[in-house]
């Protein structure tokens, strides 16, 4: 086990294994931005499925237990329940999940329970089909992600959780139908707090609903109670539904930081190490990689950015450090 400055160990490995998308969440990957003329990574930028599995061993060497896989949208990536296979070999590795905006889901979801992934997250905005397709801004239906959800629990891939961004003003009054659609059927239902991950999606705190609001909103109508954590630094905020109609969580990154508990660290498809989301920059593993470096100094590396990690910038946020260049959430993962 290493801790960083603040005696946070590293326990979780978020990988992203594209920074291509099928959506262009106008939180995410506005399409002012991210156009037709976006120059994305060529493919022999990106890191091998052998060259992550060597890493995320590295990683678990350190003491990771816990191996995420995101994108971009991941399953854009071709073949990605090989890595999952390759992943889920690992000495060492408790869990591997994924997240998925669910548009590929319905026919990806039988391949990924057999290559050895365990749970799979869901983003899912709205239940209202105009909301949802003006939000994922390529005019995806929004019934088309429900039928990956169906798929991915038929598969065996539970507990499913769905996770929503919920914006003043865009889809919050969204929230009330999202948690009835999900009350009772055994799907973790997550709210969470609009951010400024990045510099690209306009973000203003006018912008944010907070935690206390959502859970006030869903309380008034179907009754909640808190619980507690599952684990030593879970990131969302547990309530359960007083009649036993399951969960839901709230991650409150804004009004609420938990940065005094965050294990993560973040490798991005082209193999840069970023310690917090909202990181500026990365350290470069994929060149030591091929640059033929044996694991041993690759471990010293990881050693030393680790524990030199001083990142708490939700802790910190202001109006002003929200313009400070941040590493965009599309190439990192959430």
């Amino acid at each position: 086990m290493i801790l960083d400055t603040l005696q946070r160990p590293m326990r979780d490995l978020r990988i992203s294994v594209t920074d291509r998308c099928n959506f262009r969440c106008t939180y995410c990957m506005p399409k002012e931005v991210f156009g037709k003329d976006f120059q994305f990574l060529p493919p022999a930028a990106l890191l091998s499925f052998e060259e992550t599995t060597r890493l995320a061993r590295i990683f678990v060497s350190l003491g990771v237990e816990k191996l995420r896989i995101t994108g971009g949208e991941p399953l854009v990536r071709r073949e990605v329940e090989k890595l999952i296979e390759m992943l889920a070999a690992l000495p060492g590795v408790r869990d591997i999940t994924l997240t998925t905006n669910g548009a590929l889901l319905a026919r990806k979801a039988q391949a990924l329970a057999a290559s050895g992934l365990k749970r799979i997250t869901v983003s899912l905005d709205a239940l209202d089909d105009e909301v949802f397709r003006a939000m994922n801004d390529v005019d995806f239906p929004v019934a088309r992600v429900l039928e990956g959800i169906d798929a991915a629990r038929a598969a065996g891939l539970a507990p499913v959780k769905v996770n929503m961004v919920v914006q003043r003003g865009v889809n919050d009054h969204c929230v009330l139908d999202m948690a009835r659609r999900f009350h009772g059927t055994g799907i973790i239902l997550r709210f969470i707090e609009y951010m400024d991950v990045g510099t690209t999606n306009g973000w203003r705190m006018d912008d944010v609903v907070p935690a206390s609001e959502i859970v006030e909103t869903v309380n008034r109508e179907m009754p909640l109670e808190p619980i507690e954590p599952n684990y030593t630094g879970e990131v969302a905020r547990r309530y359960r539904y007083k009649d036993g109609g399951g969960e839901i969580g709230l991650i409150s990154s804004v009004t609420q930081p938990f940065c005094a508990s965050c294990t993560r660290a973040r490798l991005s498809s082209e193999g840069k190490l970023y310690t917090c989301l909202f990181a500026a920059e990365g350290f470069d593993l994929r060149a030591l990689l091929r640059a033929g470096k044996p694991d041993e100094d690759i471990a010293q590396t990881i050693r030393r950015v680790w524990t030199g990690r001083r990142d708490r910038y939700s802790e910190l946020r202001t109006a002003a450090t929200a313009a400070l260049p941040k590493v965009e959430m599309s190439h990192i993962g959430g």
